[in-house]
């Protein structure tokens, strides 16, 4: 999955659980903090995992 697919998906459930909130169906504390949750759960979606350039790094060419 590429990576800004990851963040529209974290976007996506973050406006889901806002959602829910306003219509009382996720309690107005749980929903407050979920966006914080939802970050620590899925780190990948917002530091990412595959860099396209590598500046410290060394080539071996």
């Amino acid at each position: 999955m590429k990576q800004i697919y990851k963040s529209l998906l974290l976007a996506a459930a973050m406006i889901g659980v806002g959602l829910l909130a306003i219509f009382d169906i996720v309690p107005e504390k749980v929903a407050q903090f979920a966006p914080l949750a939802l970050l620590a759960m899925f780190p990948g979606a917002w530091l990412g995992r595959d860099r396209c350039c590598n500046i410290l790094g060394r080539s071996k060419a």
